[in-house]
């Protein structure tokens, strides 16, 4: 027996379902997406329904025999109407509490760029209020909120630190991927615990429901169980996404770029996890920013400690995230967040606080086990055993000294199941300039039969770092070079353009970067004034004498050292000069 058709208030909850999912059973339809389509008319699908419009059209792509995967637990179709009812009464609260705001600050002549309306759905009026903000209605050219352009000097700088971590993840075995910028909404939701609102979603076009990438860590994840990948050591240098409230002086973006470093396989205990930090020791090293130390510790030690503080479990995500803040934070404001907004009684938020003031190295894993509580706790005892073989191989990578077993390490991210670890620069106020971890779960929340692949991983905090270097090259007035031309074809006399281009063709086919000016007749000493001006190490001038010789003039543009060299000879003269200077 058939069922009955979906009615219209039925059809209209429907749509508010999907208005943040691309399928009812998540980031690919199943089974019963097949029996819901079978109770939508076709003759429903209208404009009022825009997204179950789309996705009655994506269905159509899949045959009923690909339609066997069972739902998420506990949704039915019933569950999904309910809500979807609930989703669309929040969706229109949120949406009249919005444009409520936003008239009070427009009738209070505050139109400025705040994130009154961070939905798509502002842009409109942002836009509109940015035009008008100039006299004359002149739209005023400004880089969007949390992002930034960059100066060829600091592309400069980019792009050697960019090449120097890039050979450390090599020189670790590592091959890269690349992953699209954004993802399905379901495959990106459910994976950051509280820091999921500030995932930037992206307005339904009439197709998937999509979300800028938060990481790189969920995307790589996806693409290990998409893939059926069982072992992969991967290096990725892309941008993210995040909605945050953008701090240049810590370097703090909404748009910014991420180095990750992940090792995927089953692997005996705590081996690939103490070479991510020996990677991250490398790195911070060959930068020369200072002293720094990396913070470990390990999700069960924390999952047990809350046991034993009398946390319900429950809560442990949320007071985890609040633990998190401790970089940032006193304690009395953490306890404060624990107490007043996740309603933590003071007396267990006291026991959490005696024992996240705890740091050290070897040591301190054989003075908590002789804690009672701590040592009966099977999480806690597991995670200590775990830290302890951790630390021995940090010892044997050479980068025990570098490692402080930190229990107010928390890292907020729902995604981390073992070891964590964040790496901070002393003395500094910029925040945790690497972090990473443990993550065994996350690939299987997205293989179909929950297919699991262990993973672990470290992410350099790359605008960080930046913002640390250009600060202290500013502060040295230091120059940057920002090409890598190594000679500049200069004319002494007028008309030799001609002689020039094909000098220049030469030097391009032997693979040396060089460039001239493109006046036809320059003057010698405006030629020789840019090679300073840009640290061009090298001039080759021409003249007519010289050409009638065979013979050119190389000079070295820092001694003003002038040698004649002869023309057929010039690469490999050039070559070895260049190779002398490093």
């Amino acid at each position: 027996m058939m069922a009955s058709p979906l009615s219209g208030r039925e059809l209209q909850a429907l749509d508010g379902f999907l208005a943040t999912r691309s399928y009812l059973c998540g980031a690919r339809p199943g089974r019963l997406d097949g029996e819901a389509r079978a109770r939508v008319p076709a003759a429903a699908l209208t404009d009022e329904v825009p997204h179950l419009r789309r996705w009655f059209g994506h269905l159509s792509s899949w045959l009923p025999a690909e339609l066997t995967a069972p739902p998420p637990d506990g949704l039915s179709l019933e569950r999904a109407l309910s809500a979807g009812r609930e989703e669309a009464r929040q969706q229109l609260d949120g949406e009249l509490q919005r444009l409520a705001a936003l008239r009070a600050r427009l009738c209070s002549g505050d139109a400025s760029d705040g994130d009154v309306g961070a939905s798509n759905t502002g842009g409109k009026q942002r836009h509109e209020s940015s035009r008008s903000a100039g006299a004359g209605g002149k739209l005023i050219l400004k880089t969007a909120k949390g992002t930034r352009d960059f100066q060829p000097a600091q592309m400069a700088l980019r792009e050697r630190v960019f090449a120097s971590i890039v050979e450390t993840f090599k020189r670790h075995g590592a091959e890269t991927i690349d992953t699209p910028v954004f993802e399905l909404r379901e495959v990106l939701t459910g994976k950051y615990g509280e820091d999921s609102k500030l995932i930037y979603d992206l307005k339904d076009q009439g197709g998937e429901i999509l979300s800028l990438r938060y990481d790189l860590t969920v995307p790589f994840a996806r693409y290990v169980a998409m893939n059926k990948i069982s072992s992969i050591k991967r290096y990725q240098i892309a941008k993210v996404y995040r909605r945050d409230q953008p701090s240049q002086a810590r370097g703090r973006y909404r748009e910014f770029y991420q180095c990750d470093f992940d090792i995927a396989g089953s692997y005996d205990p705590m081996v690939p996890d103490s070479e991510c930090v020996r990677i991250v020791a490398e790195i911070l090293e060959s930068l020369q920013l200072g002293t720094f130390v990396v913070k470990v510790n390990h999700r069960q030690i924390l999952d047990g400690l809350f046991e034993v503080c009398g946390v319900p479990p429950d809560q442990f995500r949320s007071i985890c995230s609040a633990v998190d803040k401790l970089d940032k934070s006193p304690w009395e404001e953490v306890k404060r967040e624990m107490v007043e907004e996740k309603h933590l009684s003071p007396e267990v938020a006291d026991r959490i606080g005696h024992y996240v003031k705890f740091s050290g190295g070897p040591e301190l894993v054989d003075t908590l086990l002789k804690d009672a509580a701590l040592a009966a706790n099977k999480n806690v005892s597991a995670g200590l055993e775990a830290m302890r073989a951790f630390l021995g191989y940090c010892a044997l990578y050479g980068v025990g000294g570098r490692v402080s077993f930190d229990l107010s390490l928390a890292r907020g991210l729902d995604y981390y199941t073992g070891v964590i670890y964040e790496a901070v620069l002393e003395g500094g106020d910029v925040g945790s300039i690497a972090g990473g971890g443990r993550y065994d779960g996350l690939v299987g929340m997205f293989d179909p039969k929950g297919r699991s692949v262990p993973c672990v991983g470290v992410s350099i905090g790359i605008e960080r770092l930046f913002a640390i270097m250009e600060a202290r090259a500013d502060k040295a007035d230091q120059k940057v070079r920002t090409t890598e031309t190594e000679v500049y074809v200069c004319s002494a006399q007028k008309g030799l353009m001609d002689e020039r281009m094909k000098l220049l063709t030469t030097l391009w086919d032997a693979n040396v970067k060089a460039e001239q000016s493109y006046k036809k007749n320059p003057k010698l000493l405006q030629q020789l004034q840019y090679c300073e001006d840009h640290g061009v190490p090298f001039a080759v001038i021409l003249g007519e004498s010289e050409l009638q010789r065979g013979v050119v003039k190389l000079r070295h543009v820092a001694t003003r050292e002038e040698t004649e060299v002869q023309r057929d000879q010039l690469v490999e003269v050039l070559r070895a000069k260049l190779a002398a200077l490093g």
